[in-house]
């Protein structure tokens, strides 16, 4: 299945996506077809297998909107935790300098940085090295915690693809190394545009995953080169904090970004940033300057 949260006379409402008969992608509003159903896709990961074969037949249903004609949001609009993996390509590490250690370096965004497809990325008048990171996410589905790798993928909901746009300038210079307040900025975790739940994809570890700016590609990577795959992450963090359905695990970016090329790119006002995972659609955000003051 593939999950959606759109907004429908400015609120947002959970919804399946399908290919109709036509070949043409539609939406369609799950609780509209059965009320039933909890009314956000976090819920319903929280409801859990109970409501599985409902949301399959809601999204069989007739009741549909084209895609083309719907705003979408990000799928999951307010996880608890949102938890990121830091130099966890080979390439990645590689074009750093950096060398892997033994364990994940792992940090957080905050939930104010998600916004979804189309949803612009605003550089703050803050920074001046606003960088890209196309990523693989990872949605959990049920409460995981202190899992074993074996078992740790059947508390994963599905995927999406995800930026984790990046003020280098706080994450790097400022005192003590800003990571998180240089990863939060509001508006730096666009996500979308949908969850493909885990029985779509048959191996998360080898999916290709590209980043284009402006039409130019700019990262091009397989999820092959993930240091710590996904049955180990979620396992190492589950003995950390419990994971919950609807947090999102980031899961690190492969090589070319920004700050690493010679000169050095960064994000300005009028790009257009297009994250595209095999199998996952892409993700496209425009840039623009933030407003100062709302």
């Amino acid at each position: 299945m593939r999950l959606v949260t759109f907004e429908s006379n400015g609120v947002p409402r959970a919804g399946g996506l399908r290919v109709g008969s036509t070949g043409v992608p539609e939406v369609v509003d799950l609780q509209a077809h059965d009320p039933s159903l909890p009314g956000s896709i976090k819920e319903i990961l929280e409801a859990g297998p109970a409501v599985w074969e409902t949301v399959r037949r809601a999204i069989a249903a007739e009741h549909c909107t084209p895609l083309d004609q719907v705003k979408l949001l990000s799928p999951v609009l307010d996880p608890q935790k949102i938890i990121c993996v830091g130099l966890n390509y080979a390439d990645h590490a590689a074009e750093t300098g950096a060398k892997a250690g033994d364990e994940p370096v792992i940090f957080c965004k905050l939930p104010t940085t998600l916004r979804g497809p189309e949803a612009p990325i605003e550089l703050p008048p803050e920074s001046n090295e606003v960088d890209y990171e196309a990523e693989l996410v990872v949605v959990i589905g049920t409460r995981a915690h202190r899992v074993s790798r074996v078992d740790a993928l059947d508390h994963v909901a599905g995927f999406a693809c995800g930026n984790d746009v990046s003020a280098r300038d706080w994450q790097k210079n400022k005192p003590g190394k800003q990571w998180l307040l240089g990863k939060s900025f509001d508006s730096f975790a666009p996500l979308g545009p949908w969850i493909a739940t885990r029985d779509e994809i048959a191996d998360p570890g080898q999916l290709d995953i590209e980043m284009k700016l402006n039409g130019e590609v700019m990262q091009s990577s397989n999820t092959r080169q993930l240091i710590f795959p996904i049955d180990y992450l979620v396992s190492y963090l589950s003995h950390v904090c419990t994971l919950l359905p609807g947090d999102l695990i980031f899961t690190g970016t492969p090589s070319g970004v920004g700050f690493a090329r010679t000169p050095p790119v960064f994000l300005k006002a009028g790009d257009v940033c297009e994250v595209s995972v095999m199998g996952l659609g892409t993700l496209r955000n425009p840039v623009k300057i933030a407003t100062e003051y709302d």
